[in-house]
């Protein structure tokens, strides 16, 4: 009698645990986008027979589940606690590293080879009809090898980027590996998120002046603003503990010359800069108002230049150092523009010709590049 007491208590109690989160979380509404982490959530799915019938329903039931949990911030900080306790160098993807580095996690089965070959299709074209120069950003993992954990796998974009060099050629493809790789030992990514700092884009840069034989504008490492010293990065909502955040920084030398910047065909501003975003969780949106479809930039200078630069945010604290190079700088973000890319690119394109720049992430080039011809 009592073992069967015991199991009815437990039946009962954990039903009720169900029956009080699932509640919870009918009255709490969906949630579009979680500020902490900087990303839109994922969304109810729609019940179809073809998508119960091809499994995508159930995993995208799980997705939306995961995202939407009611508490689910307090959730990962009591994980994350009880991780740190049992002294694990892994907690929700990110690796504990040294010196305070938060890195993220990219294991190797995760970007099989098939899927570089989609992506080397696609950059393909861009090489060889539009004459793109290609600048591929290795991941932290790649570059701070020094502070991973001990036999923390990961997965060694070396290869991917050998491939990508042999496509583009000496003349269009940018060694940033090699570039940040010498400077390894400095704040070249944050600490506390998966961009490149400052610094790490101003190495960037050089590299990319060294490959098409620009002049290098005599920026000041040594000179740069502090913009927030309070940056916790997408990192750090992943394990969401106390943490010392980054320094936010930008070189000065950028404001010499007022851009006329045009967002999505609509709203326009005067500055690379967007300092509302300074207050909010989102502080590296603070680069180039973070992400839009499509960015025209009248950067005030008169050379007669065009660039069009294909992107993710990696991108957004390089383009004011290009800036001085062109007079006119098209951006197109490809996760939120789904028109047809080479029309936009004839349209935008001068009778003088325009440069082409490919500016990714390694992992966000696996992940999302794609486009419509």
């Amino acid at each position: 009698m009592r073992e069967k007491g015991n199991a009815v208590f437990t039946i009962v109690f954990l039903s009720s645990i169900f029956i009080i989160f699932t509640l919870a979380d009918l009255f709490s509404g969906t949630k579009l986008f979680s500020e902490s982490e900087n990303r839109l959530l994922a969304q109810k799915p729609e019940l179809s027979a073809q998508a119960l019938f091809e499994g995508n329903y159930t995993a995208d039931y799980e997705k939306y589940v995961a995202d939407q949990f009611v508490g689910r911030d307090k959730w990962i900080y009591l994980k994350t606690k009880t991780d740190l306790l049992l002294q694990k160098k892994t907690v929700n993807g990110v690796y504990l590293g040294a010196d305070g580095y938060l890195i993220e996690q990219h294991l190797p089965e995760d970007y099989p080879e098939q899927l570089e070959d989609e992506k080397l299709a696609l950059l393909a074209p861009l090489v060889t009809d539009w004459n793109a120069t290609v600048m591929l950003v290795p991941a932290a993992d790649n570059i701070l090898k020094e502070k991973l954990p001990a036999y923390a796998p990961y997965y060694d974009e070396t290869s991917l980027l050998e491939r990508v060099a042999q496509l583009a050629g000496d003349g269009q493809y940018v060694d940033v590996y090699a570039a940040l790789r010498k400077h390894a030992g400095e704040e070249i990514y944050y600490r506390t998120d998966h961009h490149w700092t400052s610094l790490g884009a101003y190495y960037g840069y050089l590299a990319w002046a060294e490959t098409t034989g620009a002049a290098p504008v005599a920026y000041d490492p040594g000179g740069m603003v502090t913009a927030s010293e309070a940056f916790l990065g997408t990192l750090h909502s992943k394990i969401n503990i106390d943490w010392e955040p980054d320094c936010l920084r930008y070189f000065p030398e950028t404001l010499e010359q007022t851009p006329h910047i045009t967002y999505d065909y609509g709203e326009t501003t005067q500055s690379y800069y967007e300092e509302s975003y300074l207050d909010t969780k989102n502080k590296y949106g603070f680069f180039l108002d973070d992400n839009h479809g499509f960015v025209e930039i009248e950067t005030g200078y008169r050379n007669g230049k065009t660039l069009f630069v294909l992107k993710d945010s990696y991108a957004n604290s390089v383009i004011p150092l290009l800036a001085p190079h062109y007079e006119k700088i098209y951006v197109v973000d490809l996760r939120y523009y789904n028109g047809r890319l080479f029309a936009l690119m004839e349209q935008c394109r001068p009778n003088r010709g325009m440069d082409v720049l490919l500016l990714y992430n390694c992992i966000h080039f696996l992940e999302d590049f794609r486009y419509f011809k």
